[in-house]
C-alpha cells in the first residue's frame, strides 16, 4: 500500500451557526455551537429533517449560514471565499456523485488540477489513492463510473474527497445507497483509512449503529439541530441523556456494543490454506491432515475463494471447478463483532474468513470466539448495572441518615 504522509486533521468549531430559510417560521438550524477535535470522528445522527445535513454543509457554506461563525484551525472561515474553503475540505456524498463523462483518474484529479498542481503529481496522488481505498490502480484508472459497482463508486467518491490532501472531510450519508453487506465493507474501509490519515471527519448518517460503529463521538439532533447529547459511542449507549436519545439507542444496548469491539480485538485462528495452482494431490494431503475437515481454497490473489470439504473433492472427482462452495462473505480486521457474528450466523460451518486491505486471506473468526466476546460484554453490563445499583443505595441512604440528623438537631433545639 502507498504511504500518506500528507496533513491529518484540523480543530472545528461552530458558534452558534444558524440557518433561516425566507418564509418559514422556525430557522432551520438554530444556534449550534459545537467544538470538534482535529483528527477525530464525529457522527451526526438523528430524525429526517432535523437539520443534519444542513449543518454539515454549512462547514464547507454549500449552505450559507444566516448567523453564526466557523473556525478550523483557529481560522474564522465565515467570510473567506467559499470556492477556496471547498477546495481545501473534502466532501463525499451518497451514490459518490462522479462525473459519468469522466474517467476514475480525471474524477479523482479534478480538484487538484483546478489548485494548479502538475502533471506528475496528479498522476502520483490517482495512482496512491486508488491503492489507498483498495482498488487496483491498473484495473480502474481508465474506467468510467458506469463501469463500477456501487461500492467502486463509494470508493472513488471518497479517494476524490482525499484528492487534494485536505484536513477535513465531511460525509452526508455516503454509504445508504449501497446494498448491507458492501456497507459494512465500505465501513470498514473508512476505519482503516482514518487509522492511517488521521483527519477530521464529520459524517451524517439516520443510522445508529453506523454511528456507533463509526464515531469517536455522535451527536444525536433534535429538531433544527439542537444536541440532545454530544458523547462518545459507549456513553450515549450506557447513559443516554433523556428518553429521545433513549429512542435511538434502542432495545439491546448491550448487543449494541458489539459495535465498539473490533475483530482486530479478539483472537484470529489460522486455518489450513490451499491454492487454485496447487496440485490435487496436495491438497488432498492437506484435507486428510485437516483437524477441520476442511480447508481454503485461495484465489490466485490469496483471496478466499472456496471451502474445501474431503466429501466434496470425492463427489467432484477431484476437479477443483466443481468442488467446495464459494466464500459468500468475508470480514476484515476492522469490522465489528456484531459484522463478524451476522456472518457467521449466516454461515452453516459457523466461521468467516477474515481479510486484509486487498481483500487478502488473514485468518479466521469463528462462532466460539464470538459467543464469548459477547458473554463478556453481557457480563461487564451485569457488573457495571450492579455497581451502578449499589451507588443509589449509597446515595439513598446518605439521604436518610442526614434527614434524620437534621430531624435531631431540630428536636434538641426545641
Amino acid at each position: 500500500m502507498a504511504e500518506t504522509s500528507g496533513a491529518s486533521g484540523a480543530s472545528i468549531e461552530l458558534e452558534h451557526l444558524t440557518k433561516r430559510y425566507p418564509g418559514a417560521p422556525e430557522p432551520a438550524v438554530d444556534s449550534v455551537s459545537m467544538e470538534i477535535k482535529a483528527g477525530e470522528t464525529v457522527i451526526f445522527v438523528g430524525p429526517s429533517g432535523c437539520g443534519k445535513s444542513t449543518t454539515l454543509k454549512m462547514i464547507n457554506r454549500l449552505i450559507e449560514p444566516t448567523g453564526g461563525r466557523i473556525r478550523i484551525n483557529g481560522e474564522d472561515v465565515t467570510d473567506i471565499d467559499p470556492v477556496k474553503l471547498r477546495r481545501k475540505v473534502g466532501y463525499a456524498i451518497q451514490s459518490a456523485g462522479l462525473f459519468p463523462h469522466m474517467t476514475v483518474a480525471q474524477n479523482i484529479a479534478l480538484v487538484p488540477r483546478m489548485i494548479g498542481w502538475g502533471k506528475g503529481r496528479i498522476g502520483d496522488r490517482v495512482e496512491e489513492l486508488l491503492d489507498l481505498v483498495g482498488l487496483d490502480p491498473g484495473e480502474f484508472h481508465g474506467r468510467y463510473p458506469r463501469q463500477l459497482s456501487g461500492g467502486q463508486q463509494q470508493r472513488v467518491g471518497v479517494a476524490r474527497a482525499l484528492a487534494a490532501d485536505p484536513p477535513v472531510l465531511l460525509m452526508d450519508e455516503p454509504f445508504g445507497a449501497v446494498d448491507p453487506i458492501t456497507r459494512d465493507h465500505l465501513q470498514d474501509e473508512l476505519i482503516r483509512l482514518q487509522r492511517e490519515l488521521h483527519k477530521t471527519i464529520v459524517f451524517v448518517t439516520h443510522d445508529f449503529d453506523e454511528a456507533i460503529k463509526l464515531g469517536d463521538r455522535i451527536a444525536v439532533l433534535r429538531e433544527r439541530s439542537h444536541i440532545a447529547q454530544f458523547d462518545t459511542p459507549e456513553a450515549i449507549l450506557t447513559n443516554p441523556a433523556d428518553d429521545f436519545v433513549s429512542g435511538f439507542v434502542g432495545a439491546g444496548a448491550a448487543l449494541k456494543r458489539l459495535n465498539l469491539t473490533r475483530v482486530r480485538d479478539v483472537e484470529i485462528t489460522d486455518y489450513p490454506t490451499v491454492t487454485v495452482d496447487d496440485p490435487l494431490q496436495e491438497i488432498f494431503t492437506k484435507l486428510r491432515a485437516s483437524g477441520t475437515n476442511e480447508v481454503l481454497l485461495l484465489d490466485r490473489r490469496g483471496r478466499p475463494y472456496k471451502w474445501l470439504r474431503r466429501g466434496d473433492m470425492m463427489r467432484a472427482k477431484g476437479s477443483l471447478a466443481r468442488a467446495g462452495t464459494l466464500v459468500s462473505d468475508t470480514v476484515t480486521r476492522d469490522a465489528t463483532l456484531r459484522d463478524a457474528l451476522e456472518a457467521v450466523l449466516t454461515d452453516s460451518a459457523g466461521r468467516v474468513a477474515v481479510t486484509g486491505g486487498r481483500g487478502e486471506y488473514t485468518g479466521v473468526v469463528d462462532m466460539e470466539t464470538l459467543m464469548n466476546s459477547v458473554h463478556e460484554l453481557l457480563e461487564a453490563d451485569r457488573l457495571e448495572a450492579m455497581e451502578h445499583q449499589h451507588q443509589l443505595e449509597e446515595i439513598r441512604a446518605d439521604r436518610t441518615h442526614a434527614e434524620q440528623e437534621g430531624a435531631d438537631g431540630g428536636g434538641r433545639k426545641a
